[in-house]
């Protein structure tokens, strides 16, 4: 087994790990900005939500699938600054692999998303058995449109998922 803190990936400015369940304060500290989660169907969390998903994320996605979200550093100060990385979905009974990213507001607008996004892209065509890729959006939500497009995907559809609309970017292994 591998050591969680070992590093997933590493871009010039990110490293992405396993979260633990150390990262929880951290991971509350984002969840419950009604701006960093303004995008989110289920808006904010509570700190008892955000345990059960960090939960989650640590017992099924990585135990099932052997990825999920990483909490994502910034390695100047070795901050935690947000979480990224694999979901698996089930879309109109077709299996589903989205690149995610939530970043701390404090860093938006460098590149960071993007930079993590093309990391996360390239992770999951080099290791791991997936021939294509998402990115589910907010209609409204420009900054991650922008991501999504900036590391090759491009809109496929126009979709209502668990009645909220959503934009779905897609690109297939190269």
């Amino acid at each position: 087994m591998t050591d969680l803190q070992t590093n997933i990936l590493e871009t010039e400015r990110l490293s992405l790990r396993r979260l633990t369940p150390d990262d929880l304060d951290a991971l509350f500290a984002l969840y419950r900005d009604p701006e960093i989660r303004r995008y989110f169907p289920e808006g904010t969390q509570t700190y008892e939500e955000t345990k059960e998903e960090l939960e989650w994320i640590i017992e099924v996605y990585y135990g099932r699938y052997g990825y999920g979200l990483w909490a994502t550093i910034y390695k100047e100060t070795g901050e935690f600054i947000g979480r990224c990385g694999l979901l698996p979905w089930t879309i109109e009974e077709r299996q589903e692999v989205e690149v995610a990213y939530l970043l701390d507001k404090r860093y938006w607008g460098q590149g960071l998303a993007t930079e993590a996004a093309a990391a996360i892209r390239d992770y999951a065509f080099a290791h791991l058995p997936i021939s294509r890729l998402i990115c589910l959006v907010d209609p409204e939500n420009e900054a991650s449109r922008r991501v999504a497009q900036k590391i090759g995907m491009t809109l496929e559809k126009e979709m209502i998922l668990d009645g909220t609309p959503a934009l779905v970017f897609a690109m297939d292994r190269v």
